[in-house]
């Protein structure tokens, strides 16, 4: 009934074995086997969640180097009260451990150590199998960004050579004083630099403002000279991907067991849970006057675009709800997760609730992609797009777990400079903590056909 790779029990035999020695020298225990008691396999997930906030901390510092310790530290903390994220720390799930390899995988790529992402790859999707879609989404974005800087890099080249021919058609004097005013330029931009030129030479930055097909063609018509070089680079990702399409074949699914339980569906209307909870995660800054009031000027500037734009997402949504809804029989079994409730009193409490929750998946996906769009190149959105949907689509079954590893990555990457926004999501993290350790530890129940004390668990 186990569906997930033993990655995460392999990775427990580190701390098990580790205070093996000392617990038999003092006869505590009298086998290996004796160590692994409940406490001790679950205070793995709480070294891991050290470790995770570690390089989130890294991660944030990569991405916003002029960002001081103090804020870079907050955001840390705050994004390891996540709920999902926090409440599983203390209990046995691969959540914990799943979170950590796949962001340890990102940090590596973003420090260029591709032959270690790849490695870091590969254990997380030995933790869990789905993670093989983070580890082609980490790569990508490696490419893209080598690629994109290349780009860059020979279009400020052949800008140069513009100036030189220019300069040189000027006299003597003129040509001085136009290279005087440049170093002067120089010299000034190396001495001051706001946090807006340094996050404008970041490479996950938008740079210049260009169409999606733009950056597309950039990124064929540079990767094509680069081909070797990008093969080289990113090929231990390729053999990852090939073992793990292998084992897909071998095993006949994707899952290992409960394979029934476990099919691959068409469930669509998931994309649109997540848009929700993500946005509720971050209502703080969703719901700040700036983003919706860029977004209405953002329709207002291109209005036609807009209407069509809006209209397809209407009907795409209506479309994914109506025919791709899908209830999962643990779903409406299973009265000790949330999403229990929530499908019961919300999603059906009417024949038209489904519908009428539309407008809101539309508008939350319209703001996660205005708030991302200020960073983040076109390319880049519709590659954590595709990701996220390729991660939860085939999923039938309905857990807001599933949505935990592209939450932390739309945050990482998401504009949020104004610290009053991250203090209040930590207090709603902190009080949806406290709300659902006390559901778990003080209001249990009981089945009546099957014996032993149930508790409520996301």
């Amino acid at each position: 009934m186990i569906t997930t790779p033993p990655g995460l029990y392999y990775l427990s035999l580190a701390p098990v074995a580790s205070l093996f020695p000392g617990m038999f020298f003092v006869q505590a225990v009298s086998s290996f086997f004796e160590v692994c008691s409940t406490s001790v396999l679950r205070s793995v997930n709480g070294l891991l969640a050290v470790l995770c906030s570690i390089i989130i901390y890294e991660i944030i510092l990569h991405l916003r180097p002029v960002l001081d310790d103090r804020k870079a530290t907050l955001r840390a903390v705050v994004l390891a009260l996540y709920p999902l994220h926090w409440f599983f720390t203390f209990l046995y799930y691969t959540d914990v451990a799943s979170l950590t390899a796949v962001l340890a995988m990102y940090l590596a790529c973003l420090k260029k150590k591709y032959r270690l992402s790849a490695l870091l790859g590969t254990l997380a999707v030995f933790i869990r199998q789905t993670n093989i879609i983070w580890m082609l989404f980490v790569a990508c974005t490696g490419i893209i960004n080598i690629t994109l800087a290349h780009s860059r890099s020979v279009k400020k080249v052949d800008n140069s050579h513009v100036s030189v021919r220019k300069i040189s058609h000027l006299t003597p004097s003129s040509t001085a004083m136009v290279i005087s005013n440049l170093r002067k330029r120089k010299s000034k931009g190396n001495v001051v630099k706001d946090d807006k030129s340094v996050l404008s030479t970041s490479i996950y930055s938008s740079g210049q403002k260009s169409g999606l097909l733009d950056e597309i063609h950039d990124v064929l018509l540079t990767s094509w000279p680069m081909k070797w070089d990008i093969l080289c680079s990113f090929s231990p990702f390729f053999l990852v991907l090939v073992a793990f399409v292998t084992f897909v074949y071998w095993n006949g699914s994707v899952v290992l067991g409960a394979k029934e339980a476990h099919a691959v569906s068409p469930h669509f209307a998931q994309i649109m849970y997540f848009s929700l909870v993500s946005t509720l995660a971050m209502a703080p800054v969703h719901l700040a006057m700036g983003p919706p009031k860029r977004l209405l000027w953002s329709f207002w500037k291109n209005k036609l675009l807009s209407f069509f734009q809006v209209l397809v997402a209407f009907t795409t949504s209506f479309f994914s709800v109506h025919f791709f809804s899908i209830a999962h029989p643990y779903l409406l079994a299973d009265n000790r997760h949330y999403p229990f409730y929530l499908w019961r009193k919300v999603i059906k409490a009417h024949w038209s609730m489904k519908y009428l929750l539309v407008p809101l998946y539309v508008y939350s996906w319209f703001s996660i992609f205005s708030i991302l769009g200020k960073t983040q190149r076109k390319i880049w959105l519709l590659a954590y797009f595709l990701a996220t949907a390729a991660v939860l689509v085939p999923a039938p079954l309905i857990e807001f777990r599933y949505y935990t590893i592209p939450l932390y990555f739309m945050i990482l990457h998401s504009d949020i400079n104004n610290d009053l926004h991250w203090l209040l999501m930590g207090i709603i993290y902190i009080v949806l903590n406290i709300f659902t350790l006390m559901m778990f530890l003080f209001w249990p129940f009981r089945w009546d056909h099957e014996p032993g004390i149930q508790r409520f668990i996301w």
